[in-house]
C-alpha cells in the first residue's frame, strides 16, 4: 500500500468485492486521520456503490463521522 500511496495523486474504487471495500476505508480512514490530502473517488457503476453512500450518510447523521472525513 505505501509503494502505490507515494506514486499517486488520487484514489478510484472501481466496484469490487471486500478487498476494494478494505481499500476504500483503509486510505479514507488515513485522510480522517490527515495523512494525506489527496482526493478519493468511487466509481459509481450502475449505483453500485449507493448503499455505502446511504450508510456513510447515516453515520454522519448520527455524528460517528464527519462530513469532512
Amino acid at each position: 500500500m505505501n509503494a502505490m500511496f507515494n506514486h499517486v495523486d488520487a484514489f478510484i474504487a472501481l466496484p469490487g468485492c471486500l478487498g476494494t471495500l478494505e481499500k476504500i476505508f483503509h486510505i479514507s480512514s488515513w485522510a480522517q486521520l490527515q495523512i494525506h490530502h489527496k482526493l478519493i473517488d468511487l466509481l459509481n457503476v450502475n449505483g453500485f456503490y449507493d448503499n455505502l453512500l446511504s450508510f456513510l450518510d447515516q453515520v454522519v447523521e448520527q455524528e460517528f463521522l464527519t462530513s469532512s472525513a
